[in-house]
């Protein structure tokens, strides 16, 4: 994750937001070689914000829409 500005440090002492915002930051600005958990990803959909594009692209490779 690319994100220097952010004090990711307060942010751990909340497991449910750092988890959302490792998902959202990891999607919008690149993995860095790392894969996502699909499990987390789909505990946290309806939270997370996305791009618009990544999103559709991602829902149909999570419940596996044609």
């Amino acid at each position: 994750m690319y994100n220097w500005s952010v004090q990711t440090l307060r942010l751990r002492k909340k497991p449910e937001e750092f988890e959302i915002f490792f998902l959202e930051q990891s999607i919008n600005f690149g993995l860095n070689n790392k894969k996502l958990s699909m499990r987390l990803l789909k505990k946290h959909w309806n939270s997370l914000v996305l791009d618009p594009v990544k999103k559709s692209y991602l829902s149909k490779i999570l419940w596996k829409q044609p």
